[in-house]
């Protein structure tokens, strides 16, 4: 992994530096001669900064920062037309709450949960890939302190690891959104994610771990099509609306 500005905006250049020191990824400036393909030689992905754009490079394409369709359900949910988001209905989630989002990815459903806690609530967000990790963690925050709602920590961890070393009832809510078993038709930028995402399925063991954790809801989103909550014995909650997506929950405070 590495990060990259452009020599000529020194702003860029420092921002980068920096983030690549909290990342603990190298650091290179661009330079003439110094392509971002002769980067990728020894880098799995190249995070660089072209002005106000952040843009994730790897051997087969890119994607660059956005808040994609979150930014569209908050303005939906902030001028009333929305009262039925699935992931905020299913998590039950309030002012004041305390998320675990176990999938961060890129962070749109986080987003939109962290305008649904405020200010007061936490997010908290696991990415195990270093790649997503990077971006999300540097996406989000250059953008902290713009937008209402609480921040989104992000923790480059495995979520099975994280949740054992947590106490019972740490968090309201504990959510999870694994890689669907099968593509879907989705927003530009799927197939990046799902070129660096954790592609090992959800298992019961996990969601366990889960339920100690979280004091009223675990939360699973999966696809209408491919069978992932069959398989893990969750039943669909019975939204009206007909969509690609399906959605579980279990109780949170079991041992």
């Amino acid at each position: 992994m590495t990060a990259s500005g452009k020599l000529s905006r020194r702003g860029e250049i420092d921002e980068a530096r920096a983030i690549a020191k909290t990342l603990g990824v190298r650091f290179v400036p661009y330079r003439r001669g110094v392509s971002v393909a002769a980067l990728l030689e020894d880098a799995e992905a190249v995070l660089s900064l072209h002005g106000d754009a952040l843009v994730l490079v790897d051997a087969a394409g890119e994607i660059r920062w956005s808040t994609g369709m979150a930014e569209v359900r908050i303005r939906r949910l902030e001028d009333g037309i929305e009262q039925d988001d699935h992931v905020l209905k299913t998590g039950a989630l309030e002012p004041g709450d305390q998320v675990l989002d176990c999938t961060l990815g890129l962070a749109q459903d986080a987003l939109v949960m962290a305008h649904a806690v405020g200010a007061r609530g936490r997010v908290v967000g696991l990415e195990r890939s270093r790649v997503l990790h990077a971006f999300a963690a540097m996406g989000l925050g250059r953008q902290r302190g713009t937008r209402p709602g609480a921040d989104i920590e992000c923790i480059h961890t495995d979520a099975a690891e994280f949740l054992a070393r947590q106490a019972r009832g740490s968090f309201d809510c504990v959510y999870f959104d694994p890689m669907f078993s099968k593509p879907t038709k989705s927003q530009p930028g799927f197939a990046f994610l799902r070129r660096h995402a954790d592609l090992r399925p959800l298992t019961r063991e996990l969601l366990g771990l889960a339920q100690r954790v979280a004091r009223r809801w675990v939360v699973v989103k999966a696809a209408a099509q491919g069978g992932d909550l069959h398989r893990l014995g969750l039943r669909a909650e019975p939204f009206k609306r007909s969509a690609d997506l399906r959605f579980a929950r279990l109780p949170g405070g079991q041992d």
